[in-house]
């Protein structure tokens, strides 16, 4: 951004561009590393809270960490070895990618309320804006998109 004053051309330092926060965590699949993943999920809403000053609905804030538990979840039961939170921010969305080393791509079931389980990517895609799935050279990578507000799409 530049400023003008009386006809002077002020750099005011603000012209360059702003890297959205971003953060990885590393999970080897032990006991206890899905709640470890919502904690670091927490501290990352709190960090952009306080770095971008981000206006997070309470729904929102939820519905991260519970799409944090939903792909840490996955990767742990489906996958055969490490995987990686990587969580993107600015003021406006987050995205939650999940790493981990299984080739086989996720399936989405039909709607079945009397089905017990299964529902994982089921609820990504009701709380998120946008969710892909795609192979990488280690594995795939499951990646989810949410709005920080509440505000109605459309």
């Amino acid at each position: 951004m530049i400023d003008h004053l009386d006809g002077a051309v002020i750099p005011t330092g603000f012209d360059v561009p702003v890297e959205p926060l971003r953060r990885a965590a590393h999970y080897t699949g032990e006991q206890g590393c899905i709640a470890e993943a919502r904690s670091f999920a927490a501290l990352f809403l709190d960090q952009l809270r306080t770095e971008w000053c981000a206006r997070i609905d309470e729904r929102v804030d939820g519905a991260v960490l519970l799409v944090v538990s939903e792909l840490i979840t996955n990767a742990d039961r489906h996958s055969n070895g490490p995987y990686i939170l990587e969580l993107v921010g600015t003021d406006a969305a987050v995205t939650v990618s999940v790493y981990d080393s299984s080739s086989a791509l996720p399936r989405i079931f039909p709607r079945n309320p009397e089905r017990i389980g299964r529902h994982g990517l089921e609820i990504v895609h009701a709380l998120a804006e946008q969710v892909s799935v795609e192979r990488v050279p280690v594995g795939k990578r499951v990646r989810a998109v949410l709005p920080l507000t509440d505000a109605p799409q459309g």
